[in-house]
């Protein structure tokens, strides 16, 4: 029995003269190997393929790290959102031995908008709360860090809550907005 793909078809088996079991067995798995890998390959991946920056959106602030986070914390106060937390890498490098530029990690979110996300998919709570990163760079310029929502959804496949992914989108830029360059 001999293997012969042909493209266009289902791969054939064709019996050969003098072919043992073994040989039949050995072939009929390698028949099955190929027309599974093909149909693994025909299947549509659903992962989403955000870019080069995997949905990161990184703008340039007009202050220091320290003035663009309390003006991103006024500014989610002012819209009645929750701050979760205002984690201090650089701090924390340090005490690890570790030098650090200034960095600062703001979680916030609003509970009734973030959980929807979630709802529609559990594995979105990797994204929520929300995430904003201020960083100071080598060249001393500071950076405003987040996630894109489009890519968030794209990521966990959902579909069901553009409307509400659509104000998380507002709400992210209308929060960075007054420190943006």
């Amino acid at each position: 029995m001999l293997f012969h793909p042909d493209l266009a078809t289902t791969p054939k088996i064709y019996p050969t003269k003098g072919e043992n079991d073994m040989q039949r067995v050995i072939n009929l798995f390698l028949t099955a190997m190929f027309s599974l890998a093909a149909a693994i390959a025909a299947t549509p991946i659903s992962v989403a393929q955000a870019g080069t920056r995997d949905g990161v959106v990184v703008l340039k602030s007009h202050y220091s790290v320290d003035e663009t986070v309390s003006k991103i914390k006024a500014n989610v106060a002012e819209k009645g959102i929750m701050l979760f937390d205002d984690i201090d890498q650089a701090a924390l490098g340090t005490a690890a031995g570790n030098k650090v530029l200034p960095s600062r990690l703001i979680l916030f979110g609003n509970p009734a908008l973030g959980t929807t996300f979630i709802t529609a998919n559990p594995t979105a709570g990797l994204d929520w709360p929300v995430r904003v990163l201020v960083y100071e760079t080598k060249d001393g310029s500071v950076r405003v860090a987040y996630t894109d929502f489009a890519w968030i959804a794209r990521r966990h496949g959902i579909t069901s809550r553009d409307k509400e992914f659509k104000m998380a989108s507002d709400v992210i830029k209308a929060v960075t907005e007054p420190v943006r360059q």
